[in-house]
């Protein structure tokens, strides 16, 4: 196995991680790029441009599959965005949740090379209905979703933004768990890694966006999805039906999945309640155990998004990422409220590492 096949590298506005693979397969790149100190939106976007130009130079042959803007004010700055969104030519995620950083926004991109037929990796993007209530904006959502794509044995990754989560986070909930056991996916079946959290789409009236990754042509033992019980209860126990993290498996290496996640210890208690650096703490603690159970580590990540209640612990959590992670991982720190007002920091990751895995597919 070999060692080497991640590398990281920093240069001028981004931040990227590079997989490079078995000789002749597909390279992918994870790439976070932020504006420096420019301090009108217009001009951030310009930085934002000139990042994504240098990023190519760096890695040429590369074309990006899916990218996410992190806005501070999307019904504003979603405009701006929009050319730079239409040249990357891939579905483009935008999102508001500001940036905790001296910019107005952050991108999020992700790339590949070498790839010699149709990618069986299926990224959609901005699923959002205009409802009053999130239940039902979530249920014809993911029902949109599945009338067009394999929700139970393709879908391996998904994210929901919802807009005054404090209110609304418990109808997403609902509407999921009733979409879900419609179709199979329950408790003895599986779920589906996710994120709900803070956020909203361009538009304010949708109570509830959605995004998701999926995988065509997945074979039995491909996924892998990890628990690390030692540290983390089941989901379900507190009626949410979603996934701690997901492995899958390719011909070369081993994908992971991690869901969003928090302070929490084996039973689904708050673990350090209003102590933000022990909830950093523990959280990561929380996400190591389930790299580990998938044989990983942070040494192979390819890019976190971490997610802060108040913007006030934004130093303070940076400072213990810094010290707990390789500070050249990828690396978006927002503000959105998590889903318990008890958590004030979560965590989302994906990572990779080289594997054998001949019975399976390519990547």
């Amino acid at each position: 196995m070999r060692s080497d096949a991640l590398s990281r590298k920093r240069s001028g506005a981004s931040v990227c991680s590079f997989f490079e693979g078995s000789e002749g397969s597909v390279g992918v790149l994870h790439a976070v790029i932020s504006p420096s100190t420019a301090v009108t939106a217009s001009a951030q976007v310009g930085e934002l441009a000139s990042g994504y130009s240098e990023l190519c130079g760096l890695y040429p042959g590369f074309r990006p599959v899916f990218a996410r803007f992190f806005l501070s004010d999307a019904a504003n700055q979603a405009v701006l965005v929009g050319d730079l969104a239409e040249s990357l030519g891939c579905p483009v995620s935008i999102v508001e949740q500001a940036p905790l950083c001296p910019s107005k926004m952050n991108l999020l991109v992700m790339m590949e090379s070498g790839r010699k037929e149709p990618s069986r990796h299926i990224y959609y993007t901005a699923g959002a209905v205009r409802r009053a209530d999130s239940h039902e904006a979530t249920v014809e959502i993911l029902d949109h979703y599945a009338a067009g794509h394999d929700l139970v044995g393709e879908c391996v990754r998904t994210w929901f933004f919802v807009n005054d989560i404090d209110n609304n986070y418990a109808g997403m909930v609902s509407g999921r768990n009733d979409v879900f056991g419609r179709y199979g996916l329950t408790p003895d079946s599986h779920f589906i890694a996710s994120t709900g959290i803070a956020g909203r789409g361009v538009d304010p009236g949708c109570p509830v966006c959605f995004d998701a990754y999926a995988i065509r042509g997945i074979t039995s033992g491909q996924v892998t999805y990890l628990k690390a019980l030692t540290h983390l209860n089941p989901t379900i126990e507190y009626g949410v039906a979603f996934e701690r993290a997901t492995a899958v498996d390719f011909a070369d290496r081993r994908l992971v999945l991690v869901s969003g996640t928090a302070s929490i210890d084996n039973r689904g208690e708050i673990v350090h309640h209003g102590d933000v650096t022990g909830q950093t703490r523990r959280m990561v603690e929380n996400v190591e155990a389930l790299l580990a159970e998938a044989g990983c580590s942070a040494a192979d990540l390819m890019h976190m998004i971490v997610y802060l209640r108040d913007p006030g612990d934004y130093l303070t959590v940076g400072a213990e990422l810094d010290r707990l992670f390789p500070s050249d991982v990828p690396r978006v720190i927002v503000h959105a409220p998590v889903c318990r007002p008890g958590w004030l920091v979560e965590m989302e990751c994906m990572a990779m590492r080289m594997t054998d895995n001949g019975r399976f597919a390519e990547y």
